[in-house]
C-alpha cells in the first residue's frame, strides 16, 4: 500500500492511532510482498561512489559479485564466479558462469566486464578521478582477461581485507562495461545489474521498488516478487507507520523498546552495534586549528549525558574508533569524562574568549538531541554553538567536491564493515575533500594504514590499528559517542536478513517466516 500521508499529517493523526485497536488497521492482511522503511534515500548508485548503506544494500541485491556473502554471515560462496582458484598469495584465477545477462539489454557478463569494473578502482573513473571507495580494492594491482569468461587477479600484496570489504561487498559489484560507457554520469541514478533483483522503480525522497530478476541465472533467486522501500528519515515516524500496519519492517529508537515488545504479531530484533558515531572537529578551520581548543571541547562535552539524553541509555558509550569485538579494538583507550575545570583551564591557556562554532548534524531527533546537549555543555565554558541540522540528502552531499571544507563541529554517524581498514580509511589524508571531514592529515597514520593492509599476522595487525587510534586520540579531532545498537520490528510473517553489523541488509535473502 502506498503511504499517502505526509509526515505532518501522519504525526497529527498518530495520537488517534495509539488508542485504536490494531484490528482496525488491516492494511497488511493481504500483503504478500514486504513494505519496509529506510531512513536515507538513494544518493549515488555507482558502487565505487555510493554514499551509504541504502545504496550498498540495493547494489548487492541487484548486482552480482564474484562471490556473495552467505545469508547472515561474513563467509561467502561463488556467485558470478563458477570457480576461483588461488595460485599464490597474490594471484587468483577466476572463471565466470556463462549466460549471466545484464538487465536493460546490455548483454552477457564476460571477463571484460570484471576487468572494467575493477580497473575503475585501480585507475579511477574515465577522467582518472579516484573513486570514493577505491581503498576497498587497494590491494588489487591488475586484472588480466585470459578468455571470454576467464581472467586473473594480481594483488600488490597479500590482503586480509580485499575479499571481505571489496570483492564480496558493494564495491565488488560487477558492472556492464557497455552500460557504464553509454550511461556516463547517469550511473549515479541508474543501476544495471545481473543479480537476483532489479531496481524497478525509484521515486526520490519517497520510495524505491526492488523486483525479482526473472533472468537471474545464479543460485540466490529472490524470495519475493517485490520489496518496496519507503524513505522515512525519522524512526519515530516509521515506527508509527509500522504500528498502523503500513510497514512490515523498520528500525526504531531505543526509547520505544517497551512499546515494540508489546506489539502483536511482531518480532523485535536487537543487534549490538559495531558502528561509530562521533563529533568531528575540523582541524583546519579557524580556532579549531588550536589543539588546546579541541582538547577543551573534548573535556567540556558530557558524552554520558548524551548517551542518556539522546539514546535513552540503551546504547553503550564509545571511547575509540573500533568497536569491541572488532580486530584492533583499543580496550585501554582513555575515557574523557566531563571536566569543566580542565576545559576552562585549557581555554585560558589559549587566551581565546567568545568562541563560536557551527555544529552540523542530521535533522533526526537523536542527532538534534546530541547537538542540543553539546550546545548546553559548551555554553558553560563560554563557547557558543549554532546548530545546523540538515536533511540526509544535503548532509551526505558534503562528502563530495570538498563541500565539507567549511564544517566546524560535525556529528558523524558511520557504518562499520568487518575489517578495521574499512573504518580507518576515512581518516586518511587522501579522504580530505571527501569523507575526512576533520581534515586531519597524519603521514604516520597513513603509513600505518598501509602497513595494516599489507600485514596478514593477526596480532601484528591488531597492534597497528591500536597505534592508529592512539594517533587519532592525540589529535583530539574526534569525540567518540557510541558504537550504536540496532533495534528493528518486523511482522511475524516476514524473515529479514542482515549481515552481523545489522546495517547491511540482504534483500535477496528476505523471506517468509
Amino acid at each position: 500500500m502506498r503511504m499517502k500521508l505526509d509526515r505532518r499529517t501522519f504525526l497529527a493523526g498518530s495520537s488517534a492511532l495509539a488508542i485504536l485497536p490494531y484490528s482496525r488497521f488491516a492494511f497488511a492482511a493481504d500483503r504478500t510482498n514486504p513494505v519496509i522503511a529506510l531512513d536515507a534515500d538513494i544518493g549515488n548508485l555507482d558502487p565505487g561512489n555510493r554514499v551509504g548503506t541504502t545504496e550498498g544494500n540495493i547494489i548487492r541485491s541487484v548486482c552480482q559479485t564474484l562471490v556473495r556473502f552467505e545469508p547472515g554471515k561474513t563467509s561467502w560462496t561463488n556467485d558470478a564466479a563458477k570457480e576461483i582458484k588461488q595460485i599464490s598469495d597474490t594471484e587468483f584465477d577466476f572463471e565466470l558462469n556463462p549466460g549471466q545477462m545484464f538487465t536493460g539489454g546490455y548483454g552477457e557478463m564476460t571477463a571484460d566486464d570484471v576487468k572494467f569494473t575493477y580497473d575503475r578502482f585501480i585507475n579511477g573513473d574515465k577522467s582518472g578521478k579516484k573513486l570514493a571507495y577505491a581503498d576497498d580494492m587497494e590491494a588489487l594491482k591488475a586484472v588480466e582477461v585470459t578468455g571470454k569468461y576467464t581472467g586473473k587477479l594480481t594483488l600488490k600484496h597479500p590482503s586480509a581485507a580485499l575479499w571481505l570489504i571489496g570483492i564480496c561487498d558493494a564495491s565488488g559489484a560487477i558492472l556492464s562495461k557497455k552500460a557504464v560507457e553509454e550511461l556516463g554520469e547517469k550511473i549515479a541514478t541508474t543501476l544495471i545489474g545481473s543479480g537476483p533483483m532489479t531496481l524497478k522503480e525509484w521515486r526520490p525522497k519517497e520510495q524505491f521498488v526492488l523486483a525479482a530478476n526473472p533472468d537471474y541465472k545464479g543460485p540466490y533467486k529472490a524470495h519475493f516478487e517485490e520489496i518496496t522501500g519507503k524513505i522515512i528519515p525519522e524512526h519515530k515516524t516509521s515506527f508509527l507507520s509500522y504500528q498502523a500496519k503500513e510497514l512490515d519492517f523498520t528500525a526504531f529508537d531505543a526509547d520505544q523498546l517497551d512499546t515494540a515488545k508489546g506489539l502483536p504479531d511482531t518480532k523485535v530484533i536487537d543487534i549490538p552495534g559495531v558502528d561509530y558515531t562521533w563529533i568531528g572537529m575540523n582541524v583546519q578551520k579557524g580556532d579549531l586549528a588550536d589543539l588546546k581548543v579541541r582538547q577543551a571541547i573534548r573535556w567540556a562535552i558530557d558524552v554520558d549525558a548524551i548517551i542518556q539524553g539522546a539514546y535513552s541509555g540503551a546504547t553503550s558509550r564509545a571511547k575509540t574508533l573500533l568497536a569491541p569485538g572488532l580486530l584492533g579494538n583499543w580496550a585501554d583507550a582513555p575515557l574523557y569524562n566531563r571536566d569543566v575545570a580542565k576545559a576552562q583551564a585549557l581555554l585560558a591557556e589559549t587566551g581565546k574568549t567568545g568562541l563560536t562554532f557551527t555544529f552540523t548534524c542530521l535533522n533526526d531527533a537523536t542527532s538534534l538531541a546530541v547537538a542540543q546537549i553539546a550546545q548546553a555543555n559548551l555554553a558553560e565554558v563560554g563557547i557558543t554553538l549554532t546548530i545546523n541540522a540538515m536533511d540526509s540528502g544535503a548532509y551526505w552531499a558534503l562528502g563530495a567536491d570538498d563541500a565539507s571544507k567549511d564544517l566546524e563541529l560535525t556529528l558523524v554517524p558511520y557504518t562499520s564493515k568487518f575489517d578495521p581498514s574499512f573504518q580507518t580509511q576515512w581518516f586518511l589524508a587522501s579522504q580530505i575533500g571527501l569523507w575526512n571531514w576533520q581534515r586531519w592529515n597524519s603521514p604516520e597514520f597513513d603509513k600505518l594504514h598501509q602497513e595494516g593492509l599489507e600485514t596478514l599476522d593477526k596480532a601484528k595487525r591488531e597492534a597497528i590499528y591500536i597505534d592508529m587510534q592512539k594517533l587519532l586520540d592525540e589529535s583530539a579531532s574526534c569525540i567518540w559517542i557510541t558504537h550504536g545498537r540496532n533495534f528493528f520490528v518486523d511482522a511475524a510473517w516476514l524473515k529479514p536478513m542482515f549481515l552481523p553489523n545489522g546495517k547491511d541488509w540482504q534483500f535477496e535473502f528476505f523471506d517468509k517466516a
